[in-house]
């Protein structure tokens, strides 16, 4: 079973609660009015991790001098990051103890960000609430967790279980619930908000030019250059960055297979009248007949202290309950199963509080759909493209980006700068690996993608199978 090339972003998209209060700088933006013909790096995709890259680039003082490009195809930040879930929440007892401990590490150059320079998005520090709804994903999650203390027991100590039922009634769930457990370190924001931030401060700062509404169609390669087209025109580099997470194989199509778009469905729902804020963020496994490798996903808005505070509740997922949407990258519909999913599951598996009674759903006052980027593997692919010098990749977030594209886009920067001051790149990714830059399994190598072909069922066999992905965006 092949999978097919991801289409490239369409014009228009579904309408994204994060996107209701625009950067009206960035709306449009064009630094410059034509696009350059040439530059030094050049990064297609505007999300975190594109935007990442760019500022590591321009507070690296080895790009001092260099030309960066940004290009994205609709509006900043309008695709996954502008579409997902809100959370910043670390799992740390899914993929192994490193995954764990750069997961943390991430959430931390997160929040260090925000603080330092006062960034108005919402960022409110929770813990982590995971509820599992049948035995078996409770025992299955139980057994991860002893793994974890067995091998990292400072990792572990951050993860609490509960099954204790007036203790799950403090964390608002249902007691039809089987167990949750609660991890530190979590947070909740609006994501659209810190991208725009610092995109905005980039191009003010001189140290970027932003290109939207510029949709790459190909790349070709010839004398150690590389050519990007858009309607546009086209533009040469050296460097290039593709941070394109679920488009990816509409540029590279013989990462069809590795990466594959899955549209996930999103809501922001009002919460019953007289109810107070939600303590923590959630996931939900298995919940209500879901598949237990389909996460159901939620955090709040405040009720006050910033710009339209309702106490949205921001819920995603669904997706057992929805349209088929492994190999899907059209974020144009609303998926009306899954939408009407979210707005009933709230009431059934929390314990919401205020005016509840009779209260079949909630009213929606946005819903709509976002394309997530699957790995085979189950880890990002963050490196140089095999026989494409030049080229480099930093994608596949399994619907789980938050907790990762930030210092994802940190070590593409620092691999292709180290690699451009004459380093041999596997003595960089040996060093990166010694102090906790970057899990060895995200590196994107010749050998894993081999790997990978021969080890893995497709993504869209791994769903079939009840494999479990996480789609926690």
């Amino acid at each position: 079973m092949r999978h097919e090339r991801a289409t490239l972003p369409t014009p228009k998209s579904s309408n994204s609660f994060w996107h209701s209060e625009p950067n009206e700088f960035l709306l449009g933006h064009r630094t410059t009015e034509d696009l350059p013909a040439e530059a030094d790096i050049v990064i297609v995709g505007s999300g975190i991790t594109g935007t990442s890259a760019a500022r590591y680039l321009a507070e690296d003082e080895r790009a001092n001098g260099k030309s960066v490009v940004l290009l994205e195809a609709r509006e900043a930040c309008w695709g996954a990051t502008g579409r997902n879930g809100g959370h910043c929440q670390p799992l740390l007892f899914d993929r192994g103890s490193e995954v764990a401990a750069f997961e943390m590490k991430n959430v931390d150059a997160v929040r260090s960000y925000i603080q330092k320079n006062n960034v108005p998005c919402e960022w409110r520090e929770v813990s982590g609430c995971r509820t599992f709804w049948t035995e078996e994903v409770m025992k299955e999650a139980e057994n991860e967790i002893a793994h974890l203390e067995s091998i990292a027991p400072d990792l572990a100590k951050h993860v609490k279980i509960i099954k204790d039922k007036e203790e799950l009634k403090k964390h608002r769930v249902s007691p039809d619930c089987v167990g949750a457990t609660l991890t530190a370190g979590a947070a909740s924001l609006w994501p659209y908000k810190l991208v725009t931030f610092i995109l905005e401060k980039l191009v003010k700062d001189g140290r970027l030019n932003l290109q939207t509404n510029t949709p790459v169609t190909e790349i070709t390669s010839s004398d150690g250059k590389h050519t990007l087209h858009t309607d546009r025109g086209t533009i040469s580099a050296k460097t290039v960055v593709l941070a394109t997470n679920g488009y990816t194989s509409a540029i590279l199509p013989h990462f069809a297979d590795l990466i594959v778009p899955v549209r996930g469905e999103m809501s922001a729902l009002l919460p019953p009248k007289n109810s107070t804020l939600i303590p923590d963020s959630y996931g939900m496994v298995a919940a209500l007949g879901q598949p237990s490798n389909n996460d159901d996903y939620l955090i709040q808005r405040p009720f006050d202290g910033v710009p339209n505070p309702k106490g949205h509740l921001m819920f995603g997922g669904g997706r057992g309950a929805g349209l088929p949407s492994i190999g899907v990258s059209d974020d144009t519909i609303v998926d009306e199963g899954a939408a009407a999913y979210l707005r009933s599951a709230l009431l059934k598996v929390l314990e919401l509080d205020g005016e509840t009674q009779g209260l079949k759903e909630l009213e929606a006052t946005a819903q709509w759909t976002g394309i997530m980027g699957y790995s085979r593997d189950d880890h990002p692919w963050v490196g140089k493209v095999p026989d494409k010098q030049g080229l480099w990749l930093c994608g596949g977030y399994t619907g789980h980006g938050m907790p990762n594209t930030t210092l994802c886009g940190k070590a593409v920067v620092h691999m292709l700068l180290a690699e451009e001051a004459g380093e041999d790149l596997s003595t960089t990714q040996a060093r990166m690996v010694d102090n906790a830059d970057l899990p060895q399994s995200y590196f994107l190598t010749k050998e894993r993608i081999e790997r990978t072909r021969e080890r893995f069922l497709t993504v869209q066999q791994q769903d079939e199978q009840g494999v479990h992905m996480n789609g926690v965006v």
